[in-house]
């Protein structure tokens, strides 16, 4: 999802990526490895930064 909204993977270090988007001053943490689902805190915070992406496109 984040990559399909034009997301870049900044850093990996472990099983923790770090993603963040031209439009924004803030970047995202996201623990686990790709495939692996992720926490209910975490997905929450995945659709916020991509709510946020997508007023910053208004």
């Amino acid at each position: 999802m984040l990559l399909k909204a034009g997301c870049v993977c900044e850093q990996a270090k472990g099983s923790h990526t770090k993603w963040s988007h031209s439009l924004l001053n803030y970047k995202i943490t996201v623990s686990g490895k790709d495939g692996t689902d992720a926490r209910r805190y975490q997905e929450k915070d995945v659709k916020n930064f991509l709510k946020d992406i997508e007023e910053a496109q208004k």
